[in-house]
């Protein structure tokens, strides 16, 4: 016969003390008859009477109704494995009701629904002193610093550093992670997160950091904004970030906890030991983690490694097929001369969005410029030298004209013409005081190409250079007036005084 609950028991006794029959008490209470009588009998036999003392709690009077006889070394029901129903409750849709079938499936006899559950409870609450969480497997991955840091020594200047120690651990098995970094500045809080994923060989659905400057730019209590290189990387691995609440430890008491088994397993054993260099530390490191992960824990019977193969692992997502690439994000507002200011460096935009604010993500080798999402420029990385980069697309048209428009591109189109048209503009850009001066002029000598042919040009420079007429009009008036095709007499093109400070056409050949 199954046991009725204590409060049941006390129901009965209390009806039957007010003068009721036993068909009656059954009915009020809805048990069996025989259900009833049959306590009603132990009670009796106990010595029990209504009103029951206030200090007879429901262990003393289970006991006093059920007396453990002699030999008798646990209760009537079978008793199920509450560290694998544990385990089990961590895999995805697992639920209490489905693990109460399966056992009564192999114990058909044994405990009813609700007494399973409030047997699991108790286990629980054995476990810890604290609320449980329920984590599902694969679903996060909880990061933090510890705040305790290790020392290395530069072996050149006796010079010592703190290395900060990075922890991630996982919800369902507590597979963790350890590693140290020189900083907990973004490349750093980025490049161990990557480092973490490969160690674990997959992506959780969920991330769940602390309100940490490198990751959370504005903490908040109901919307927190994250820093857009952290975005993007959750992005790149198809997770999402979820941050603690600020000044909430317990929403990730599993780092919590993971961080204090790394100071205790990892940290304090390394107390001793000097290190060199930070991957002498990392080296170090590894081992020590590898036994924590092996090390089978006391209340659950298996250790991390055996819980992550068996819950986390499976539900993992894959890692990307592309590495991450780090890259920063920076607002930047454009100036007036159309460039933004990057790392002491200037690259240009569109002129159309003077004095707008821009998204730029910069990489080790590029930088990329997005305004309102939309990639605008992408420019080749330089070291700050505070020098510009500059396309010419992105010029107003004005610009353009005077950067298209230099002495060598000025020459290599003369030359296309013909010998004397390259000697020609190179000797008006050598008179001038600036060759810039010279400019205008070349470009409308080169125009005459299309009007009049390369022929004729060519031609008419020569005939300008045997006469020393140096400008754009001298040179299209011989064209207009065809003399680049009659030939040339001496009374009327030469000069008429013959002077040592008077060139010839020979001097330009």
């Amino acid at each position: 016969m199954k046991r009725l609950s204590m409060r049941k028991i006390r129901d009965a006794l209390r009806l039957h003390a007010g003068g009721l029959s036993t068909r009656k008490i059954a009915a009020s209470l809805g048990l069996g008859q025989s259900t009833a009588s049959e306590y009603l009998g132990r009670s009796r036999a106990a010595g029990l009477v209504w009103p029951l003392p206030d200090e007879l709690t429901d262990a003393v009077l289970e006991q006093r109704l059920y007396p453990r006889r002699a030999g008798d070394t646990g209760g009537t029901y079978p008793q199920p494995d509450w560290a694998y129903l544990h385990g089990e409750l961590r895999r995805k849709d697992v639920t209490l009701s489905l693990l109460w079938e399966e056992y009564r499936a192999v114990h058909p006899d044994g405990y009813g629904y609700s007494r399973f559950c409030e047997l699991y409870s108790r286990w629980e609450g054995r476990l810890s002193p604290v609320m449980r969480q329920r984590h599902v497997a694969g679903e996060r991955l909880f990061v933090d610093y510890s705040g305790p840091t290790l020392e290395v020594i530069c072996p050149m200047t006796g010079e010592v550093r703190t290395a900060q120690i990075f922890v991630a651990t996982l919800g369902a098995s507590n597979y963790t992670y350890v590693e140290a970094t020189w900083t907990q500045s973004l490349p750093d809080w980025i490049a161990s997160h990557v480092r973490a994923f490969d160690f674990f060989g997959g992506v959780t659905a969920q991330v769940v950091p602390d309100n940490l400057k490198s990751g959370v730019t504005k903490a908040c209590f109901y919307e927190p904004t994250l820093n857009r290189t952290y975005g993007e990387m959750a992005e790149h691995y198809d997770t999402a970030i979820v941050p603690a609440r600020p000044y909430k430890p317990k929403d990730k008491a599993k780092v919590e906890g993971a961080v204090l088994i790394a100071q205790r397993w990892i940290m304090a054993r390394l107390r001793k030991q000097r290190f060199f260099t930070l991957d002498d530390l990392n080296a170090a490191i590894r081992p020590l983690l590898e036994q924590l992960n092996t090390k089978v824990t006391r209340h659950l019977g298996a250790s991390r490694q055996d819980l992550f193969t068996r819950l986390d692992q499976p539900a993992l997502k894959p890692l990307p097929v592309e590495p991450y690439v780090y890259a920063e994000w920076k607002e930047c507002r454009v100036g007036l001369d159309y460039h933004i200011d990057v790392h002491r460096h200037y690259y240009s935009v569109p002129h159309q969005l003077l004095r707008e604010k821009l998204w730029v993500r910069i990489t080790a080798r590029t930088i990329e410029a997005y305004f309102k999402g939309q990639r605008v420029a992408a420019h080749q990385r330089t070291s700050g030298n505070r020098q510009h980069s500059t396309h010419r697309d992105h010029m107003p048209a004005n610009h353009r004209f005077r950067t298209d428009w230099t002495p060598e591109r000025i020459r290599r189109q003369a030359a296309r013409i013909g010998p004397n048209t390259e000697a020609y503009v190179e000797v008006i850009m050598r008179e001038r005081r600036h060759p810039e001066q010279g400019y205008r002029s070349c470009m409308g000598i080169l125009r005459l190409a299309k009007t009049f042919g390369r022929d004729r040009l060519e031609a008419a420079c020569a005939r300008a250079l045997q006469i020393n007429a140096r400008s754009y009009s001298s040179l299209h008036s011989i064209l207009k007036n065809g003399l680049d095709r009659q030939p040339r007499t001496r009374a009327t093109d030469e000069p008429a005084i013959t002077h040592p400070n008077i060139r010839g056409a020979d001097y330009f050949h």
